[in-house]
């Protein structure tokens, strides 16, 4: 294992990886709050203090672990994720989607900012290695965890977005999924069935889409 390139590694992702998974959970919070649940606002979660989001094993421990592990062919973590209420909110089953679809959305508002200070800083002739490789990482790492957390399993977004669109006899028979989840999600990335039949589809169709916002202003440039 090259440590240079580990910590190089590390530190160009740092700032990337706390943007993404801070905002992504503060936007949780503030969409519960606003349709009407204030769990996450009473614990002090509504916050862009990474400190409260960071998960210990989750967030620093298993990906460190993952990364000596599999020589950085394999990346797994995740946040501590905000305490929300479904039964608070005014609308429950309408409202779990919007609150759900905050935090992926974070993530994709976050990937085309990233893109955009990227267009800027080589249109402006900036060839920093360090600037230039954080504009990516920056990208690659809001892309990834809006495909992944889209994944259509409770307790993903994805999946809590699905219990909400379906009707009640089959929202109702995915939500019992969700204590098993977690587990049921780690057994298909493992087996690379999430990798490969989603987030690679997902992630290149997004990227596309992105591409078609950022393309009027490379051009300005380029």
């Amino acid at each position: 294992m090259d440590i240079a390139h580990l910590i190089q590694t590390v530190a160009i992702y740092a700032l990337p990886v706390l943007f993404a998974i801070t905002v992504h959970e503060a936007a949780h919070g503030y969409a519960a709050r606003y349709f009407g649940d204030n769990t996450a606002y009473s614990l002090g979660r509504i916050s862009l203090n990474p400190l409260k989001h960071i998960d210990p094993i989750g967030t620093l421990l298993m990906p460190l672990l993952l990364y000596f592990a599999t020589a950085g062919a394999f990346l797994f973590g995740y946040a501590k994720p905000v305490p929300v209420n479904f039964g608070r909110l005014r609308h429950p089953k309408r409202d779990m989607i919007w609150v759900a679809l905050a935090g992926p959305g974070a993530n994709l508002l976050q990937a085309l900012l990233w893109g955009i200070v990227l267009i800027v800083l080589i249109g402006s002739g900036v060839d920093e290695y360090f600037f230039l490789k954080m504009c990516d990482a920056g990208l690659k790492v809001n892309l990834a965890l809006f495909a992944f957390n889209l994944f259509p399993i409770p307790p993903l977004d994805g999946g809590r977005i699905l219990v909400g669109l379906l009707p009640w006899r089959q929202a109702a028979w995915l939500a019992r999924v969700e204590p098993w989840g977690f587990f049921l999600v780690i057994a298909l990335v493992i087996a690379g069935i999430v990798d490969t039949w989603w987030m690679r589809p997902v992630m290149d169709a997004t990227k596309s889409v992105l591409n078609l916002f950022l393309k009027p202003l490379a051009s300005l440039f380029y």
